[in-house]
């Protein structure tokens, strides 16, 4: 027989289940749908889910919430499956993570109870009712596997003690009848929808993080090389920065072969490093003694599963990530899937790369601009099942040697398809990987990469400067379905971006955007030390290239030079440690300000206890005031009501006792507040 009850339009459900929803332990997961039948009678619903590899599923009630719309909400309470799972290899090979989907049934005693009650109150005999609604409530207490149907068989023997008719509708009627009867579907009207849906469940460290971005060649004395062992040097001091990720560009051999210079000029001298990115065969490098003290000798290996000599070894490397562990950061790896013309692949699987009608290679381009230096791999190669597995070794090789997030350079340029099959094998046996996708291209590409199994992407933020900028490309972040699959990871500048706003406004245009960034989202990250150092210089006016970047070479960076930003950055990043309310990026309302120039907005960690509204200065040269709207109901204060704001920036304490509240931000000081909110004085 055909069912009646129709399920449609559930949420969150992405590209018709093709790909999961994103959730942290402790995060909860609403699912909102649309249920409805025709005719009169009542429906319930639930909603089903279990962890992907327990047996057993857990059914929650549905709420309606008026027109046909029915909700309820669960929380993620496990990273993945149990440890007797993993034990056993019975965790799927997808994954770790939760699925669920939504039932529901024609509820015959509810729409019965309905009908009685309504005769009741109207005077109306009641005892055909009563016959008619008994046979349900005794199918309910026969049903096998059901823990309620032990309480519903002592609801149904009181009723058949009960001598009045007024006695049994004062049964049929309790509460916690109705609730037990709404959780035993009725199988004949039973309806499931027809996906099962899957969140993939992932660390906290995945929607709340702090990265920090440095070249280690630039981290040695002077202009004198650098190794891991100078990175360790510099962990005391980004981690007093409050810094939970370091990330490291590619650390491998540097390609000889079309070798960049100095501001990425095709002219290289024999001193220019090259760009990291440029990976390939490490030869002709200065000779180095190895970290154990043995004799100097030179490199001829290379490739993406080797150290570049002049940094060290692979035992230093590993030794920088146990070192930065001590301190509470993880080491962030560089994976670029791209080669120098001399890289060892070229000449073993040539069929991996495009070759040109002359006979030459295709290297890399965007025109006008050319990497002469880099070489891109050809993912449509007939080869591409040893292709595949070669470069999924690569991410396997330094996950042994201690990593777990990996910063993708430029993944829109490789297939979508390629990058949901790695990101699944690797996740199969390290579910714990996290994968930031350097995706600075169209909106929808950056979606799919989200999809196919990123954690976190860059955005576009560095060029979202005013209010109304700021403000809707938020609300596209937090308030669509984005919000289900895309956790923004907000970067202010980068090796290769140093926006306008920061060329023509300095020190205040830093200070500015790094507390958009870091207050706006819960993961953001700095390319430092050119951020602390508030480093302005573009190399040519107009353009967003950093002039003498240390990508082409080595910087000797002085970073106790005065006007640096490095105790405000210690400051916020301590300010989000502190404040639960800051380690979300969904939980973002915007407040009314009656100045285009300031921006204000709240953030409320779950439980409500911490309450943060921040308010920043646009503009990065003048004084600016507004009145801003505090949303006195949301935060459960009273009209009228004295309470107390703090601004964690400077200390200092503001008693407000209204919901329209007075603020001016100097950009020349700090042009900002960070408003910790509590009752009274």
């Amino acid at each position: 027989m055909e069912k009646r009850i129709i399920i449609e339009k559930v949420k969150p459900e992405i590209n018709e289940g093709l790909f999961p929803v994103k959730r942290i332990v402790g995060e909860k997961l609403k699912v909102v749908s649309h249920i409805y039948c025709d005719g009169h009678d009542l429906i319930s619903a639930q909603l089903a889910y279990k962890i992907k590899s327990e047996k057993k599923w857990n059914f929650i009630s549905m709420s309606h919430r008026g027109n046909d719309e029915w909700e309820a909400e669960f929380v993620i309470e496990k990273e993945q499956g149990s440890a007797e799972c993993r034990i056993k290899g019975l965790c799927p090979s997808d994954g770790q993570g939760y699925v669920y989907f939504v039932r529901a049934w024609i509820d015959n005693f509810k729409t019965h109870k309905r009908a009685l009650a309504k005769k009741a109150e109207a005077g109306q005999d009641i005892s055909v009712e009563m016959d008619m609604i008994l046979p349900f409530i005794k199918n309910k207490s026969l049903a096998k596997g059901n823990k309620e149907a032990v309480e519903i068989k002592k609801f149904l023997d009181s009723l058949i003690l009960a001598e009045t008719d007024k006695e049994k509708l004062r049964i049929i009627l309790n509460p916690k009848l109705s609730i037990l009867m709404s959780i035993c579907p009725e199988t004949d009207s039973l309806v499931k929808y027809p996906k099962i849906l899957e969140v993939l469940v992932e660390r906290k460290r995945a929607a709340f993080s702090s990265w920090y971005e440095m070249f280690p060649r630039s981290c040695g004395e002077g202009k004198k090389h650098g190794t891991f062992k100078d990175c360790e040097k510099l962990l005391p001091y980004i981690s007093d920065m409050g810094f939970d990720v370091i990330y490291l560009p590619p650390i491998h051999p540097i390609g000889v072969s079309n070798r960049k210079g100095k501001n990425n000029s095709v002219v290289c001298r024999p001193s220019d490093p090259g760009s990291p990115w440029a990976i390939g065969l490490a030869r002709g490098g200065p000779a180095r003694r190895s970290s154990s003290g043995g004799p100097a000798r030179r490199s001829s290996s290379g490739g993406h599963k080797s150290v570049h000599p002049e940094l060290g070894n692979l035992a230093d490397f590993k030794n920088f990530v146990k070192a930065a562990k001590k301190f509470g950061i993880e080491i962030a790896l560089d994976l670029a899937y791209q080669c120098s013309p001399d890289h060892p692949y070229i000449k073993e699987h040539p069929d991996w790369f495009k070759w040109r009608s002359d006979k030459t290679i295709q290297y890399a381009e965007n025109p006008p601009k050319k990497y002469e230096d880099i070489v891109p791999i050809n993912f449509d190669t007939k080869d591409s099942k040893a292709l595949r597995a070669e470069l999924k070794s690569v991410a396997d090789f330094w996950i042994k040697a201690g990593i777990k997030i990996f910063r993708v350079d430029n993944p829109h340029t490789k297939p979508f398809g390629f990058w949901k099959w790695l990101i699944k094998e690797i996740r199969s046996k390290n579910p714990d990987v996290i994968f930031l996708a350097e995706a600075f291209t169209k909106p929808k590409p950056m979606y799919m990469l989200a999809k196919a199994g990123f954690t976190q992407s860059y955005t576009y933020f560095t060029w979202r400067n005013t209010k109304k900028e700021i403000t809707d490309y938020m609300e596209e972040l937090t308030k669509t379905e984005a919000a289900e699959f895309f956790r923004p990871n907000f970067w202010p500048n980068t090796p290769d971006i140093l926006s306008e706003t920061f060329q023509k406004n300095g020190r205040p245009a830093f200070v500015n955007r790094f507390i958009l960034a870091a207050t706006l989202s819960s993961n953001y990250g700095i390319y430092g030390p050119a951020y602390e150092l508030c480093a302005d210089k573009p190399l040519v006016e107009g353009k967003e290239e950093y002039l003498d970047s240390d990508k082409y070479e080595i910087k000797d960076w002085d970073r106790n030079k005065e006007g640096n930003i490095s105790d405000l950055i210690k400051r916020v990043n301590l300010i989000r440690k502190e404040n639960t309310a800051f380690q979300k990026t969904g939980n973002i309302e915007f407040i009314e300000t009656d100045n285009e120039m300031i921006i204000a907005y709240l953030k409320m960690s779950e439980d409500k206890k911490n309450s943060i509204i921040t308010a920043v200065n646009l503009d990065c040269v003048f004084k600016q005031s507004a009145w801003i709207n505090v949303p006195l109901e949301k935060l459960g204060i009273e009209y009228g009501i004295i309470y107390t704001v703090k601004d964690l920036l400077t200390g200092a304490e503001y008693r407000w006792n209204s919901s329209r509240n007075y603020v001016e931000l100097d950009p020349q000081a700090i042009g900002a507040h960070i408003l910790s909110l509590k009752i009274g004085i």
